[in-house]
């Protein structure tokens, strides 16, 4: 990915910390020009569109972030590796489900034991009428 493709800024990170999240900056929102991605054929890249779409900004970019820690360059380095993951799970391709269909023996089986719990229903109904 080249590195034009990505810009990024750090920002007050949101939640509990005290002090130091009135004064440190250590969120970081990464944006990456999704067509800038180098590597995906067609395929990998509408997966690559579809995974992405939640966070794709109005201009067309993924914008992730990262406040995992209070360190920026570690926020920087996590929010690369989620593009990283995203990228890598694009690039792998779902297979094709083989329809099935279950046996014969299978079906039969299935059947009798259908047919023997509605003759232990029907049972169970015809005696407690006789009782009442």
């Amino acid at each position: 990915m080249p590195r034009e493709a990505i810009t990024w800024r750090a920002v007050r990170s949101s939640g509990p910390g005290g002090q130091n999240v009135n004064k440190v900056a250590s969120k970081v929102e990464l944006r990456v020009r999704l067509e800038a991605v180098e590597g995906l054929d067609a395929a990998a890249r509408a997966r690559l569109g579809s995974l992405a779409a939640p966070r794709v900004d109005s201009r067309g970019r993924l914008l992730i972030t990262s406040q995992r820690t209070r360190d920026q360059a570690r926020n920087l380095e996590d929010a690369r590796d989620k593009v990283r993951r995203m990228v890598a799970r694009a690039l792998v391709a779902p297979r094709r489900r083989r329809a099935t269909r279950p046996s014969a023996g299978a079906v039969e089986q299935r059947l009798r034991e259908k047919r023997l719990r509605g003759a232990r229903k029907r049972e169970r109904r015809s005696a407690g009428h006789d009782e009442a």
